[in-house]
């Protein structure tokens, strides 16, 4: 059976293995796209100064912030924060690691977790086996297991290391094979998990036994292990939780699970309440929420969830990281172009995407000029058919004060754009 509710709601009933009644909500594009940044905290400008904690829970809800060390405007981590938090102190995300709230770890990539969710990535170890950082620490340690050895004993008998401990006449290169031996070392280590991060200095690592590490926390993990089926229906949960809607097609790439989320396996996790099924318009397959959005997509579903927020997002941002989920929900293609040779970029080295009241509008290349003050935009380019109305112009200049003024870099300069006199109309907004 089938009923229309207002504003679009659907609820079909269907009838499951155990007889009993399952209701299925249905969603427009629309909602499912709020819901989404309902999920990843956002939907709304904050309504207030960022505090200490709002680091804490933005981590907590997103259940992990990806690492990234290009800074040619805020490193990866700081700027997705800052998407969600406003102006903030970067200092915050250091603390946080330093006093044991937050935990460095692979999980999606190399990431920050909170702490309680760190014996899952620890004991999923095994389930990453294929993955490239796992795979280049065990080639590393068969190579150089007396060196490795005799820095592992060194840390546990002189305390923490940085790379930077270790002086070589010779610079080194770039990337995992350009490190230095001891920066090969510890980062296949930390890989293994005999080393994690107790701390970080100028964002540089600094290296500890994983024991002396997780002793210093509140609330140690414990150390039993997990099973690889607890540990994966966890990350299952967790995923849909921090994405608000999916695909059961998108939920292996947050935590990188070996194999495949299928809507067979997601079946028993509906029937037993953890997840909600649903409908989209215009998907030919179920979409899954998590309980805890429950009241969330009742709200969705009746098109109250309002989207207020203009800011830029960074590339590793979880909203854009998987590329082919943000081209399935929002039908914005995106991709990384610092890794193309500078002649075959469309775009630019470093491309963050433009989110306006619950859209992806555009995107814009730009970098901090920070001992100039200087925020510069090289090219700034809206989606096909947003046209740039006085609304969008205007909130889009205040994003770009916002996230200058964080930078300290409070004199933006737009070098052009797409359309043409988008730069114009923003530079006269961003003098007044």
């Amino acid at each position: 059976m089938v009923a229309q509710l207002k504003k679009g709601l659907t609820v079909a009933s269907r009838v499951s293995d155990d007889s009993s009644t399952r209701r299925v909500i249905g969603l427009s594009q629309r909602s499912a796209q709020r819901l989404h940044l309902h999920a990843q905290g956002l939907l709304r400008r904050p309504s207030r100064k960022a505090r200490v904690a709002d680091v804490d829970d933005a981590i907590s809800r997103m259940a992990l912030l990806q690492i990234d060390t290009i800074h040619v405007v805020a490193r990866s981590p700081y700027l997705v924060l800052f998407s969600r938090l406003g102006g903030y102190p970067q200092g915050w995300l250091d603390d946080a690691l330093a006093d044991g709230r937050i935990a460095e770890c692979w999980a999606h990539e190399a990431c920050f977790v909170p702490v309680g969710e760190y014996r899952y990535h620890r004991d999923y170890r095994p389930g990453r086996a294929s993955h490239w950082a796992l795979k280049n620490a065990r080639r590393v340690h068969a190579d150089a297991r007396g060196d490795m050895e005799a820095l592992l004993e060194r840390i546990r008998r002189e305390g923490p290391v940085r790379a930077a401990d270790f002086e070589r006449g010779t610079a080194a290169g770039t990337g995992w094979w350009g490190w230095k031996p001891e920066k090969r070392w510890l980062e296949a280590w930390f890989a293994l998990g005999e080393l994690m991060v107790s701390r970080r200095e100028r964002f540089q690592r600094v290296y500890d036994l994983a024991s002396r590490v997780t002793s210093r926390w509140p609330e140690p993990p414990p150390t039993e292990p997990l099973d690889e089926a607890t540990i994966r229906r966890h990350f299952i949960l967790a995923s849909v939780r921090a994405l608000g809607i999916a695909k059961a097609r998108w939920i292996a790439d947050y935590f990188r699970l070996r194999l495949r989320v299928t809507a067979d396996e997601l079946a028993p996790l509906v029937d037993r309440g953890d997840l909600i099924e649903a409908t989209v318009d215009g998907w030919n397959e179920p979409a899954y929420v998590h309980r805890d959005h429950a009241a969330a997509l009742d709200q969705a579903s009746l098109g109250r969830l309002r989207a207020s927020r203009t800011t830029l997002l960074s590339p590793f941002d979880p909203v854009v990281w998987d590329r082919d989920r943000a081209r399935d929900l929002f039908g914005f293609d995106y991709s990384l172009e610092c890794y193309v040779p500078a002649p075959k970029r469309r775009y630019g080295y470093y491309v963050l995407p433009i989110l306006h009241r619950g859209h992806l509008i555009g995107r814009l290349d730009a970098k901090a000029h920070r001992q100039e003050g200087v925020f510069r935009v090289n090219g700034l380019w809206l989606e096909a058919g947003v046209e740039p109305s006085a609304s969008i112009v205007d909130a889009v200049a205040g994003a770009l004060r916002e996230c200058a003024a964080w930078h300290g870099t409070p004199r933006v300069v737009v070098a052009r754009s797409e359309p043409r006199a988008l730069a114009r109309r923003i530079a006269a907004l961003l003098r007044d």
